[in-house]
């Protein structure tokens, strides 16, 4: 039938346009999403470097054996890796396993896992990393108690000489069309090149001391700076998903829409044809 292609081609306009509408709307989500988080990151960022400075100062003055500062005799390695719970955000989570992947593969033996969100959970699952602690349903504006719940089972792990060195592979946020994914150590703390004991700065406790009192606080703080960083990443590269998604299916029913129109117009002049026809017949 002569209309049988012009029916196919409405359903698919339709669907398409269907797919579209879902599009705008998650790409608005995330935009939205993205700001607050964004929001929480710009404050976030001014306690986390003030916070980073006095820490360089601090360890800098530590002398004597401190575990947070001198390792334990562990070879093994535990790896933090943040990806999201959910899918539809590009290449997101794919940059942030591969990057995981890399590291992991080095030593693979002497690697432990720590994941949070589902995606990455299936992953190493699937390729068979061992994973020590899993953590998922984080929330779009991660908090100090989630960072806390990490923190607690990463640190533990540490101090008990399970694993002499953590690691947190997470993506850094620069803009909503540049993330990097970037794996930093976190323990032990590592002295700042080239950096000297500042002569007017007198800690008290001593450094060792306060060392150990505040690396919890410490890990806690740089573990929250870095999930607020993946979570604008994660939103700010669905947002540009989202978007590449609803301009591939305007172009989409642009070239659907040309060629219903040049069927129809087929099926016109093939009616017409066809009515001329029978008139000269008779």
């Amino acid at each position: 039938m002569a209309g049988a292609g012009l029916l196919v081609l409405k359903r698919r306009i339709r669907s398409i346009t269907s797919t579209q509408k879902i599009t705008k709307a998650m790409g608005l989500v995330a935009t939205s999403k993205l700001r607050k988080t964004r929001e929480q990151l710009a404050l976030n960022e001014k306690y986390y470097n003030h916070f980073n400075k006095i820490m360089a100062d601090a360890v800098v003055g530590v002398e004597d054996y401190n575990v947070f500062t001198h390792g334990n005799k562990s070879d093994k390695k535990l790896y933090i890796i943040l990806a999201s719970d959910s899918g539809l955000c590009g290449g997101f989570n794919s940059n942030v396993v591969n990057e995981a992947a890399n590291a992991l593969n080095k030593d693979r033996e002497n690697s432990l896992v720590i994941t949070v969100g589902q995606k990455g959970k299936i992953y190493l699952k699937r390729h068979k990393y061992e994973t020590a602690a899993e953590f998922v349903d984080i929330s779009d504006v991660p908090t100090l108690e989630e960072a806390a719940m990490i923190t607690n089972k990463a640190l533990d792990m540490y101090t008990d000489g399970e694993v002499g060195e953590v690691y947190v592979v997470y993506t850094k946020f620069f803009s909503a069309v540049k993330q990097v994914v970037t794996v930093d150590k976190v323990l032990p703390i590592e002295k700042a090149e080239g950096a000297a004991v500042n002569t007017f700065i007198k800690i008290e406790p001593a450094a060792e001391n306060l060392i150990s009192e505040v690396a919890l606080l410490y890990f806690k703080q740089k573990l929250l700076n870095h999930m607020i960083n993946a979570k604008a990443s994660e939103q700010g590269s669905r947002m540009q998903a989202m978007d590449g998604a609803t301009k591939n299916a305007d172009d989409l029913l642009d070239a659907l829409k040309i060629r219903f129109n040049r069927e129809r117009q087929g099926v016109i002049t093939q009616e017409i044809t066809e009515i001329v026809g029978g008139a000269e017949a008779l």
